[in-house]
């Protein structure tokens, strides 16, 4: 893992590979961590990096309060250190509106984008009590307890827990929580036909709160693929690794 001054803040990162850039974005709490099986496995054909935001993982936080926007610069300060001018933009989760922010401000850079499991607005009672309650645990300072459950919820084995519990726990409470809190009102819906760059959206079909959020973002965006993974909720990244790695594969070989 490297790491890179933003204005002062350390920003870590891991790359490997070689070829078409892929950068990978992970919600509250989590961090790079989050992407291991597609680090291991899309690095055999692709350029992969993944990033800790401002105050998750390893990066530090800032006096900054944590947007979209800011994560966004982030990205692009990552991309210049590598000297990439382009990548695919890969979000999961609320990673997922960080990925829309970066195609819909930063299109020049951008080749395409992969959203798992990513909304484009909170818009049903249910994420927004879950997001509520992530955001005022975080306020209470209840950051191992977040971690332990997140991490739990988004590993398959023992040692893909322990892995995202070590960098979860880390985690500064008041990045988590503006984290959680932008999350709640961002909404580019109404923007995203501005979007020119193809985009593959990937959800598990056992994650039906999430499928509507998917139908939305696929009917208003003017070029994109929906695919459906069966036998999986919401942790695709790490419990149906094998068959999204598949379709990333093949979505960012049939661009080039």
């Amino acid at each position: 893992m490297a790491s890179i001054d933003a204005n002062g803040v350390s920003l870590h990162y891991i790359v490997r590979g070689k070829g078409a850039p892929l950068i990978f974005i992970h919600p509250p709490v989590l961090s790079s961590a989050n992407f291991t099986y597609q680090l291991d496995e899309l690095s055999k054909y692709f350029t992969v990096i993944a990033f800790d935001i401002r105050g998750h993982g390893k990066s530090q936080p800032s006096a900054q309060t944590l947007t979209y926007s800011l994560v966004v610069e982030d990205m692009k300060k990552i991309l210049n250190h590598l000297t990439i001018e382009k990548a695919f933009v890969c979000g999961y989760s609320a990673g997922g509106s960080i990925a829309l922010e970066f195609l819909l401000t930063a299109p020049e850079r951008s080749l395409g984008g992969i959203l798992i499991g990513g909304i484009s607005e909170v818009n049903s009672r249910w994420l927004k009590n879950v997001i509520s309650l992530g955001a005022s645990c975080a306020r209470a300072g209840a950051i191992p307890t977040l971690a332990c459950s997140i991490s739990w919820s988004n590993s398959d084995t023992m040692a893909m827990f322990r892995q995202l519990w070590k960098d979860a726990k880390k985690a500064d409470k008041k990045s988590v929580e503006e984290y959680y809190q932008y999350s709640l009102t961002y909404n580019c819906t109404n923007r995203l036909w501005s979007i020119s760059s193809p985009v593959l959206l990937v959800y598990g079909k056992n994650d039906i709160p999430f499928h509507a959020y998917g139908r939305l973002i696929h009917q208003k965006l003017p070029h994109s693929e929906f695919a459906m993974i069966p036998n999986v909720k919401h942790q695709i990244p790490t419990k149906a690794h094998g068959e999204l790695n598949r379709l990333i594969k093949r979505f960012v070989h049939a661009q080039q």
